[in-house]
């Protein structure tokens, strides 16, 4: 996995959890929501990246 995939895929997923906590915070269901999608998007992206790694060694 590239090094930008890497920080670019966490930084989805803190935005995401950033998302969810101010959702939460403010009784906001769809920030929250959209906050949940985004770490979810994020970790499917890293998994990806992982099994494709895998395959280069």
């Amino acid at each position: 996995m590239a090094f930008d995939d890497k920080v670019d895929n966490k930084a989805e997923e803190f935005g995401g959890k950033v998302k969810e906590g101010v959702g939460k915070a403010t009784d906001d269901e769809q920030l929250e929501a959209e906050g949940k999608a985004d770490q979810s998007s994020s970790k499917i992206k890293q998994a990806v990246e992982n099994v494709k790694d895998a395959f280069k060694s």
